[in-house]
């Protein structure tokens, strides 16, 4: 594991950052950040939900084969890109040996080749993949970001460790609402785990809830509008449910919206 304050490219955090150790401590030291920086600081050493926190560092300590000369972030991995971002992407939780291993979300992992591609290919990333932290990637006009920040064991978080990590999303929301246009939700767990987000924000959220669909669309009054995608893991994008094409038409369509064009 990398420690907080070690020189990593993406480390906000060093050995003075308040560390959560309950949910009730997520809650506390979230919304008492000051700024987008100190979210994900906090975020960056939390260490709330104890299977999770076992996990990612049971993975960080024994590496994957290939990566075995590598040294593993095995932290929980926080949201990436500009602050004053009009589109905003929310997926899942950091792959096993992807962010737990680089540090940075759907870096280093198949899902996010497929991810950075379609971005580059819309002009939203600089480069068409990533693999490092360090690697010159930079996303344009878009941040990445997650409803849980810890790799979870066969990617499946539970309902309570998805709950206790909700309030770094929810004070990230904060601070990006000011720009934020359009929600782009990988997959339907994303998409379940925003709307409390939302709703906590004041935003105007329908009821019932919106069923999530691959080009499920709602816009929220005087708020952003929600774009659902299917998730880019190798599950999808192997058996051709989502195809490079999809995934171009749903940040297309997210980039007219940002920019106000007609529907």
């Amino acid at each position: 594991m990398i420690p907080p304050g070690s020189g990593h490219p993406r480390d906000l955090a060093d050995l003075r950052t308040p560390v959560a150790t309950s949910a009730a401590d997520v809650g506390r030291l979230a919304a008492g950040a000051a700024d987008l920086d100190e979210v994900d600081a906090r975020s960056s050493v939390c260490r709330a939900c104890p299977r999770l926190v076992a996990w990612r560092e049971q993975v960080a300590a024994t590496r994957r084969a290939s990566f075995a000369d590598q040294a593993y972030w095995g932290r929980p991995v926080t949201g990436w890109g500009p602050r004053s971002a009009s589109i905003v992407v929310v997926g899942l939780a950091p792959a096993a040996h992807g962010g737990n291993r680089t540090g940075r979300i759907f870096t280093g992992d198949r899902s996010g080749d497929w991810l950075f591609a379609a971005l580059h290919r819309a002009g939203l990333a600089r480069l068409p993949g990533s693999t490092s932290a360090d690697d010159g990637q930079e996303l344009l006009d878009l941040r990445l970001t997650l409803p849980v920040r810890c790799a979870p064991p066969d990617n499946r978080p539970t309902p309570a460790e998805r709950d206790a990590c909700r309030p770094w999303l929810s004070a990230e929301w904060r601070a990006l609402r000011p720009t934020a246009r359009v929600i782009v939700v990988l997959g339907g767990y994303g998409w379940s785990a925003l709307w409390p987000v939302l709703r906590a924000a004041g935003e105007a959220v329908p009821v019932p809830l919106p069923r999530f669909g691959h080009g499920a669309e709602v816009a929220l009054p005087g708020g952003p509008t929600v774009l659902g995608c299917y998730h880019v893991s190798q599950q999808n994008t192997f058996t051709g449910r989502l195809t490079e094409a999809m995934l171009d038409d749903v940040f297309a369509r997210a980039q007219e919206l940002a920019a106000g064009s007609p529907t």
